[in-house]
C-alpha cells in the first residue's frame, strides 16, 4: 500500500506525463505547420523569426502579473549565449524540416539529450559509468540506423537536423546551469526576447510578405511553440526526466500519421528502430541520473 508521500509522487509523475503528452501534441502540430507553410513559399528562416516573434505573446501575462521581475538576472551572458546557439539551431532545424520527412526529423531530434550528456562531461567534468557509456553508444547507433550510411547518400537536411540537435544539447546544459539561479519564467522570457531579433537578419534575406492567411498560420506556429515549451517545463517540474522521457515517443507517432495524411510520407522501419533506440538511450541516461541524484542525497 502506498504511503501518502508515495501517492503524491505518483500523482505528480502522472501529471508530468500528461504535460509531456500535451507537449508532444503541440510541438508535433508546430512541425506539421512549419512544413506546410514552407511548401507555400515562406522560407524556413522567415518562419523561425515569426515563431519567436509571436511566442512573445505567451510571456506577456507574466509581465502583466510580475512587472519587470522576470527580467532580473545575474546570468545575462549565459542567457545571451543560450539564445544565440538556440537561434542557430532553430534556423538549421526549420530548414532541415522543410527538406526531409517529418518523422525522420522527429527521430533524429531525440538525440539532443545524448549530446547534452557528452557536453556535460566536458563542461562540468561529470563522471559517466560503463552503463551510461553503453546507452550513449546505443543512441549513436540509433542515429546511424536512421541515416543508413552505405545504403544511400546522407542529405543536407539530415546534416542540418543533427547539427541542430547538437546545438540543443549545448542549450540543455546551459539551461541546467542557468536554472541553478534563475526561474523557468526568466529563462523562457529571455529565450523569446533574444531569439526574435537574432533570427530577423536571416529572415530579411529571404523575406516575402506573407498573406493574411499565412500570417494567421505563422501566429499558430508561434503559439504552438511557446505553449509547447511551457508544457515541457511544467512536465519536468512535476516529474523526473526518466519518467516523462518515454512519452516523447508519441511525437514520432503523431508526425508519422500526419506526415502520411498530409504529405504522403511513409517512414521506413529504419526510422522506427533508430528512433526507439535513441529514445531508449535517453530514457536510460535520465534514469541513471535519477539514481545518481538519490545516492548523493542519501549522504547529505
Amino acid at each position: 500500500m502506498l504511503s501518502k508521500s508515495g501517492s503524491i509522487v505518483s500523482l505528480q509523475n502522472f501529471r508530468g506525463m500528461v504535460w509531456m503528452a500535451i507537449y508532444t501534441v503541440l510541438i508535433s502540430g508546430m512541425h506539421i505547420c512549419i512544413r506546410s507553410i514552407s511548401e507555400e513559399g515562406i522560407h524556413p528562416y522567415q518562419i523561425a523569426f515569426f515563431r519567436n516573434l509571436f511566442a512573445l505573446f505567451i510571456i506577456i501575462p507574466w509581465f502583466v502579473k510580475y512587472g519587470a521581475a522576470p527580467l532580473k538576472t545575474a546570468r545575462i551572458k549565459l542567457l545571451f549565449l543560450r539564445g544565440t546557439i538556440n537561434s542557430i539551431s532553430m534556423l538549421a532545424f526549420f530548414l532541415g524540416l522543410s527538406l526531409i520527412p517529418v518523422a525522420e526529423v522527429a527521430a533524429l531530434s531525440f538525440s539532443a539529450p545524448i549530446y547534452a550528456t557528452l557536453i556535460g562531461m566536458v563542461m562540468f567534468r561529470e563522471q559517466v559509468g560503463v552503463l551510461r557509456w553503453c546507452a550513449i553508444f546505443a543512441g549513436f547507433v540509433g542515429v546511424l540506423i536512421i541515416l543508413k550510411p552505405g545504403f544511400g547518400s546522407i542529405g543536407f537536411g539530415q546534416i542540418l537536423v543533427i547539427l541542430s540537435a547538437f546545438g540543443w544539447g549545448i542549450c540543455i546544459v546551459l539551461v541546467k546551469e542557468i536554472g541553478r539561479t534563475d526561474s523557468a519564467i526568466t529563462i523562457t522570457a529571455y529565450m523569446s526576447i533574444i531569439m526574435a531579433p537574432l533570427t530577423l537578419p536571416a529572415a530579411i534575406y529571404y523575406w516575402i510578405w506573407p498573406s493574411l492567411e499565412q500570417i494567421a498560420w505563422l501566429f499558430v506556429v508561434g503559439m504552438l511553440g511557446g505553449l509547447g515549451q511551457l508544457a515541457m517545463s511544467e512536465s519536468l517540474r512535476l516529474a523526473e526526466t526518466h519518467v516523462v522521457a518515454p512519452v516523447d515517443f508519441l511525437r514520432l507517432i503523431i508526425v508519422s500519421i500526419f506526415g502520411y495524411l498530409i504529405f504522403n510520407e511513409i517512414p521506413d522501419h529504419f526510422v522506427w528502430i533508430g528512433g526507439a533506440m535513441i529514445l531508449g538511450s535517453v530514457t536510460f541516461i535520465a534514469y541513471r541520473e535519477h539514481l545518481k541524484k538519490n545516492e548523493f542525497t542519501q549522504f547529505q
